[in-house]
């Protein structure tokens, strides 16, 4: 079973993508800031994690930075505020593999999360 793990400081945004990757028969693990995912990631060894930027504790950058360390082929996409070109610059150097602006459309990120996990897991 593909496994994802959803990274975000508010409980609405990961309560709706655990219940739309759940649908797609993804195993779904939730952390609420940097801290929590860099623990759930290190345990759960999930295919994806979907990384929000701004968090309390530890931001996404510094998280995927310490995931990455540990995972270097781990994707990893990063969700950000609109605007934020020198934080998705910042990323992608860190080895995030793609970045993608909130608010999102669930569908084109769902959609982008099957690709990525297609080219990587049966």
């Amino acid at each position: 079973m593909k496994k994802i793990l959803i990274v975000d400081d508010q409980k609405g945004v990961r309560r709706l993508l655990e219940e739309l990757f759940k649908k797609d028969g993804w195993e779904v693990q939730l952390a609420a800031d940097g801290k929590e995912a860099v623990e759930r990631a290190n345990e759960f060894l999930p295919d994806i994690v979907l990384m929000d930027m701004k968090m309390p504790n530890m931001n996404g950058l510094e998280a995927s930075r310490i995931i990455l360390n540990s995972f270097s082929d781990l994707d990893i996409i990063m969700m950000t505020a609109y605007g934020e070109m020198n934080v998705v610059k910042e990323a992608l150097d860190a080895g995030v593999k793609k970045c993608i602006t909130k608010p999102f459309d669930i569908i084109n990120l769902r959609d982008t999360v099957n690709q990525m996990a297609a080219g990587k897991v049966s």
